[in-house]
């Protein structure tokens, strides 16, 4: 600050300073003049030059100070008070600019808050004609026919509930309910929703629960799985899908789905969970939204809950849920 404010009086310094050589120079041109004592004088008035810059220094810059440490969470109360005109000038630019941004932004949130609610509108509306489609469909005779828009539909459902999810996240923290949920029904219900892709393609599940129970909100768990097992059905074929839930060493309970599909190339796991990535070995793959994973991320984060994977290509691969301790969940109930 003091470089900035010596730049900012840097003429009025200049000045000064041409002022006292200019009288230096008279009274050693001219001998009529005593030199020493206009030495003298100089001398003085630079020391009051000095005093009187070091003074306006601190009172000029206070206000600017101010401004630079200014955190707007705090408000205008944490400005220094404006007093020369043109600091009044400032503070009033800046409380004017600022309350625009404000404007501007609550009216953007507004707008954002009405798409919101209008596309979660639109979702729950095509789910009642999904759900008709759904029963005109286990009607049909053609079992070959029902299976392959049984699997169609499956398509639709779960592309829908990840939108309605996607626009829940946001407002995750108001929508939390942590108790202790039974993982067997979270589980089942969404092995139920695949159903019938998993007789199309024969895969089966091997659940194995040594933990019943975790600390957790059911509904968003089973968000999570339903984007896991989702992506272990979508990559495997005619093989089983091992589910088990046990204690680490550390006594936290964890939750692994293992599938024995495609796997993951080792150059794409650091990036799985980026918005909007798809796998760089199947990029043609049309079907892949890249969404899926980074949900996942966002809802367990909002969780505290630590989800590890680990894969091998040809092979398979394993996610890891790792839920946190009774006192971590001091962090989630405080946001």
């Amino acid at each position: 600050m003091v470089k900035k404010y010596v730049v900012e009086r840097r003429s009025w310094i200049m000045l000064f300073l041409f002022l006292q050589l200019l009288i230096l120079f008279v009274a050693f041109v001219d001998s009529s003049i005593p030199f020493m004592s206009i030495l003298y004088i100089v001398f003085l008035s630079t020391l009051i030059f000095t005093g009187f810059f070091l003074i306006r220094y601190h009172n000029e810059t206070k206000f600017y100070k101010s401004i630079e440490v200014w955190d707007q969470s705090n408000g205008f109360s944490a400005l220094a008070e404006a007093e020369s005109p043109f600091e009044k000038i400032v503070e009033e630019s800046v409380i004017a600019q600022n309350e625009l941004y404000r404007n501007e932004l609550s009216q953007r949130l507004i707008e954002v808050e009405q798409e919101k609610d209008e596309l979660l509108s639109w979702i729950h509306e095509v789910k009642t004609p999904l759900t008709t489609m759904q029963l005109m469909i286990e009607r049909s005779n053609d079992e070959t026919l029902k299976g392959q828009l049984m699997y169609e539909w499956l398509r639709i459902h779960l592309l829908l509930d990840q939108q309605l999810h996607q626009k829940r996240i946001p407002f995750i923290k108001n929508d939390l309910y942590i108790e202790q949920a039974a993982l067997e029904p979270v589980i089942f219900k969404e092995i139920k929703e695949l159903k019938i892709w998993c007789m199309q393609k024969g895969i089966g599940f091997d659940v194995t629960l040594q933990v019943a129970e975790v600390l957790t909100d059911a509904k968003w768990l089973g968000f999570i799985i339903r984007q896991l097992l989702t992506n272990a059905v979508k990559y495997s074929e005619i093989s089983d899908i091992i589910i088990e839930s046990d204690y680490d060493d550390d006594g936290q309970a964890k939750l692994v789905i293992k599938d024995f599909g495609r796997g993951i190339d080792p150059k794409d796991l650091p990036r799985i969970f980026d918005k909007g990535f798809t796998s760089t070995t199947q990029h043609q793959d049309s079907a892949a939204t890249g969404m899926g994973l980074y949900l996942s991320q966002k809802v367990a984060d909002s969780l505290s809950i630590r989800i590890d994977v680990s894969s091998e290509l040809g092979v398979g691969t394993t996610f890891t849920l790792t839920f946190p301790k009774k006192n971590e969940f001091v962090s989630i109930t405080s946001m």
